[in-house]
């Protein structure tokens, strides 16, 4: 049974994979539960976002909706035939260079990684650490706040925080800029936790941000359903907070989650991040990439920090940074690849962790004990199973994470990118890494070594299934 908030494209591509109909249904399995949009609305939601995913893209991103179209035929007929092949053949040995040291950076440049640039970050442990951080930045901000998000729901929190950016528009630029379709599907789930006593949620949160406000709110559209797992908000173009959360109650108290807030030079590069993604969603869409705004030729935050670079899977500009990072990481990994995410199921990454766990490297996977799939979860435990064999330590939290981390040797990655074909192939994705030791050493202990602490250590036995192969194979399309 699939149950809460599944991210957009898994559930639009489980029923064009199995029954092969075009649709989703991002409404839970279980019986509609007060305080989530009615069958009837989220039906109306559901046709408007699926025209605009379809005839208003093709016209307002031509180039965008060509290339991932021609995307999509690609990378899915491409990993099943690599899925397909024998180990051997899918495996790369290792590299000399190993993650966290000089040389891994020089390699990265010379591959033509985004160049590094100076800052420093801090952790937003789960929803009591983003939400009263992102409390703090609102109330602060002085010129502006771009935010991005892939769901901007339409619960109480989606209302709560709607409410508070309207305020703050009165004396600061805001604007909001969220997945169409991710936030509409997400309309018509109930969270697992009850909100206040009658209340009634919007219809739509867009209008809910416009009404009597000055946000500026734009959708980004889904050409082919291909979405947008972006999550990055800029206060004043000096300071960014990034990661796996989106604006919702699930987010807030539910589930466990990471945002990171970030402040230097680098802080530039993600606010241009951001108006990019504004631009492509404005009345021009792609030919808007063209016009350059005077902003442009400002200067970037100025400040100290250490080394980190700004990666991407964006499809449609052929960057698949996050994937070839994450590879050449555990491939040259000496020490350790320790890895907390929901959905472990890419095929390439799975064969990379293997093998350094057969050359013995110490690999260490946190997967949730649930989450909010039970394809999922099934792909998961055949994940689990192919590493344990090899010699990994898997663990189960014991509720449903939803953070994207890694850290191999002295190298982390962080951000909203998951361990699966969306993420790594598809999806528009934004992800973090650095390599300052004392920075990686705090991700260290604010995540891993407290969670390794909460959860359970897998057992070989309890990653069988009857159905394991089925699910592995659908798991590694999703």
């Amino acid at each position: 049974m699939l149950s809460g908030h599944l991210d957009f494209p898994r559930q639009a591509l489980l029923p064009l994979m199995l029954a092969g109909l075009v649709g989703c249904s991002g409404v839970s399995s279980q019986n509609q539960r007060p305080q989530a949009a009615d069958t009837l609305t989220g039906a109306v939601n559901i046709a408007k976002g699926t025209f605009r995913a379809t005839a208003l893209a093709a016209v307002h991103q031509p180039v965008t909706t060509a290339r991932l179209g021609l995307v999509t035929l690609w990378q899915r007929p491409r990993e099943i035939i690599m899925a397909n092949l024998p180990s051997g053949l899918r495996s790369q040995g290792g590299i000399a260079q190993a993650p966290g040291t000089p040389e891994f950076e020089q390699l990265l440049d010379h591959k033509r990684f985004p160049r590094a640039g100076a800052g420093s970050v801090r952790w937003l442990v789960d929803g009591k650490g983003f939400f009263s951080q992102l409390d703090r930045e609102i109330a602060a901000a002085r010129e502006s706040i771009d935010l991005q998000i892939f769901i901007y729901d339409n619960d109480d929190i989606g209302v709560r925080y709607a409410d508070r950016l309207k305020a703050r528009a009165e004396s600061v630029s805001v604007r909001v800029l969220f997945d169409d379709l991710g936030s509409t599907f997400a309309y018509s789930a109930a969270p697992q936790t009850p909100g206040p006593q009658g209340f009634t949620p919007p219809a739509d949160m867009a209008a809910y941000l416009r009404d009597h406000s000055k946000v500026r709110v734009r959708r980004i559209t889904n050409p082919w359903l291909v979405a947008d797992h972006t999550k990055l908000i800029v206060f004043d173009r000096r300071r960014a907070i990034l990661g796996g959360m989106n604006i919702g109650r699930e987010y807030y108290s539910e589930w466990h989650d990471l945002m990171v807030s970030v402040d230097g030079p680098v802080v530039g590069s993600l606010s241009r991040e951001f108006r990019r993604a504004w631009r492509k969603a404005g009345p021009w869409g792609d030919f808007g990439l063209f016009r350059q705004p005077a902003i442009f030729r400002r200067g970037e935050a100025g400040g100290a920090g250490y080394p980190m670079r700004v990666l991407r899977t964006d499809p449609a500009e052929g960057r698949y940074d996050i994937l070839d990072s994450t590879l050449l990481a555990i491939r040259g990994a000496r020490k350790r690849v320790w890895i907390e995410n929901p959905y472990f199921a890419h095929d390439a990454v799975v064969l990379a962790c293997e093998a350094a766990a057969r050359r013995g490297v110490d690999v260490r996977v946190i997967l949730p004990a649930s989450g909010d799939s039970a394809i999922m979860d099934a792909g998961n435990s055949a994940t689990a199973k192919t590493l344990m064999q090899a010699g990994a330590k898997l663990f189960r939290y014991p509720k449903m994470t939803h953070m994207k981390v890694m850290i191999c040797d002295d190298w982390a990655s962080v951000g909203s990118a998951n361990l699966d074909t969306l993420s790594m192939r598809i999806n528009r994705e934004l992800n973090l890494v650095f390599f300052d030791p004392a920075a990686v050493r705090s991700l260290e202990n604010a995540v891993f070594r407290a969670d390794f602490k909460v959860s359970r250590r897998i057992g070989l036995s309890e990653t069988g299934s009857t159905t394991a192969g089925l699910a592995e194979a659908v798991a590694a399309q999703l």
